[in-house]
């Protein structure tokens, strides 16, 4: 990269795991190799995520604003020359408008930045994260110098407890509360622990942040060391499948001892803090806050009986303040700010804001930072973009394996702690996943249960064999064996498995599938009493038929590794006992005329496009 000089042009490159998916970093080195070509006095520099990771990798021409997506390392020469030398606007790089499709300039006049409330996230896409010049720029570590100048423990705390902060990790614990009970803990040592321990299917907000502003992090945890008190030692817990994060959060750690930030006297308040990485195997279950602490230990990761809590008796048996990754990137902001500014944002009981990771059946996916307190119809359709390809919106999972469904009925429903839990739903840590009307919701929540059932530790009965028998349920009823007493078998066990499983993974575990009962009964009906899927989707419940445009070509036939395609006098057929709808014959039909028959109505075309192989 070119040394950054004052008052120039810059260049910055959103090189987050998603753009770098995409060959972010050759084109930064071809943004390079052009400004220097150019003998321009421009940085180009590397930015955590920008958000928007659908239509990376992301270009930003600064102090202008011009914002580029789907950069590839040819448009290199044409971004430099036009934009960066000559202020031109490169109007087919730009991303389109959602409403008009005209080419956006400034990621501003996106609603999927514009609908946004970017605090936590204020950084990212920003800062270059390897800089920990950049974040102090910015005013990083200022939170950190007035709390060790300026405020007692006693203060810090207060101010979070006055923020209402709650937890980010899922179960929404007041900030404020767990820090009063660790610093009232007797101890002569203690530890803090963020949870980076990311594991959701479609989760990717922990990552994001410690990618792109790992230092925020390691602020809020250095003030939790100076809040609770005889805490010298802090840990970073990361799964090993994050090579970027563990990377940048090292770096950034190696940063701060040099500059006086970690390690003995920090900033010459008496302070003695130093944090280091450990990194687990990615075992889902030591996302659980007492597993996490066996796993640093070095043993396996299982939880215990609670209480007593962690304040009290964590790590090594020592008072240990856990929180996650976003929970810490927020204490920086509520004592620079205040608590009487954070509380403007959110609801009555949700204050701030909630980063997620968008993904699923909408235009645009990414990641996102709301208001407490916001519809699911603003982020799906002001956001997301609404649903791609015209089709109807059906449901929006929030959190994850552990969380529950947002159908229809509650687009306009508030995203708050409060809320979702009236309607069976939950927070968790931020994956919300958008689905449309082709999605099967039965098979959906199988889906989860199939994830949070392999990820059981197997310790206590209630989740190891109650989990495993509503798998089986679900895949019976899949499979069209379900018989009439299943929906209330699912639900009883479902109820029972909440109410006695030894740690949150086992009690929230059933609630996808209790949250689809709830909102989605008929397909699960359908699928018992007819025999058929009414999305289509589900393959056991299909039939492939051969329609009357049929060529008698006989490529089907030839192709079906079954041998279910049977030439008879009047042309060929399918022996529907024989196929196993791999849809092979799909794929190599020319006149496209293998049906699907799904029991209503007429058997609709299945094109080779559909099929997963294209």
């Amino acid at each position: 990269m070119a040394e950054r000089q004052p008052g120039c042009k810059t260049v910055k490159v959103c090189t987050g795991s998603a753009c770098r998916s995409a060959d972010a970093l050759e084109v930064a080195q071809a943004l390079s190799r052009e400004v220097a070509r150019a003998e321009l006095p421009v940085a180009v520099e590397h930015t955590g995520c920008q958000g928007l990771c659908q239509l990376g990798p992301l270009v930003t021409v600064q102090p202008e604003g011009t914002f580029y997506g789907h950069v590839v390392p040819f448009d290199a020469s044409k971004i430099v020359d036009l934009t960066v030398k000559r202020g031109q606007f490169v109007s087919h790089l730009a991303c389109p408008h959602p409403e008009t499709g005209r080419p956006v300039r400034s990621a501003d006049d996106l609603p999927f930045y514009s609908s946004q409330t970017r605090l936590v996230l204020r950084y990212c896409g920003m800062i270059d994260p390897m800089r920990i010049e950049d974040y102090i720029e910015a005013g990083g570590y200022e939170a950190l110098a007035r709390v060790l100048q300026e405020m007692s423990p006693e203060d810090v705390i207060a101010g979070v407890k006055r923020s209402r902060l709650r937890g980010r990790g899922g179960a929404g614990f007041p900030t404020g509360q767990k820090w009063e009970g660790a610093r009232k803990a007797k101890g002569r040592r203690k530890f803090v622990i963020c949870n980076a321990d990311e594991g959701d299917p479609g989760a990717f907000m922990d990552r994001a942040l410690l990618e792109g502003d790992p230092h925020a992090v390691l602020e809020g945890m250095i003030i939790c060391a100076y809040a609770v008190g005889n805490c010298r030692e802090g840990f970073v817990y990361v799964r090993e499948e994050y090579p970027l994060a563990v990377q940048t959060v090292g770096t950034a750690i190696e940063q701060a001892r040099a500059m006086g930030l970690l390690g003995e006297n920090i900033l010459g308040s008496g302070l003695d803090f130093d944090i280091e990485i450990r990194r687990g195997a990615g075992a889902f279950i030591c996302g659980e806050s007492t597993a996490l602490m066996f796993s640093i230990e070095g043993k396996r990761g299982m939880p215990r009986v609670t209480p007593p809590r962690s304040v009290e008796s964590g790590l090594w048996g020592c008072p240990t303040c856990l929180n996650n990754v976003e929970t810490f990137a927020n204490i920086p902001l509520i004592i620079n700010r205040g608590a009487d500014w954070y509380v403007t944002h959110g609801t009555s009981g949700s204050k701030g804001t909630k980063v997620f990771a968008l993904s699923g059946k909408v235009r645009y996916t990414g990641l996102i930072e709301v208001s407490m307190g916001i519809s699911t119809r603003q982020v799906v359709f002001d956001i997301g973009g609404g649903i791609e390809g015209g089709k109807r919106f059906k449901a929006a999972q929030i959190g994850g394996p552990g969380g529950g469904c947002v159908p229809e009925e509650h687009l306009d429903l508030p995203i708050d702690f409060e809320s979702l839990d009236a309607i069976g739903s939950a927070m968790g840590s931020g994956a919300l996943v958008v689905v449309d009307e082709t999605i099967c919701m039965v098979d959906f929540a199988r889906y989860f249960l199939q994830f949070t059932q392999q990820e059981s530790c197997g310790q206590c009965p209630p989740c190891r064999i109650g989990t495993y028998q509503m798998l089986r349920i679900l895949e019976r009823i899949v499979e069209g064996k379900g018989n009439e007493g299943d929906l209330e078998r699912l639900e009883d066990l479902g109820r029972l498995i909440s109410e006695t499983s030894l740690c949150g993974l086992g009690k929230v575990a059933p609630r996808p599938v209790l949250s689809t009962l709830r909102f989605f009964r008929s397909e699960y009906m359908s699928h018992i009493f007819e025999k058929r899927c009414p999305t289509g989707s589900c393959s056991a419940l299909k039939r492939l038929v051969i329609g009357p445009d049929c060529s008698q070509c006989g490529l089907c036939a030839e192709v079906c590794p079954q041998h279910a395609v049977i030439e008879k006098q009047d042309g060929f057929t399918i022996d529907q006992v024989i196929c196993d709808n791999c849809a092979a014959c799909v794929t190599a039909c020319p006149m496209e005329c293998i049906l699907e028959d799904t029991g209503e109505g007429e058997p609709n075309e299945r094109n080779s496009a559909d099929h997963p192989d294209h």
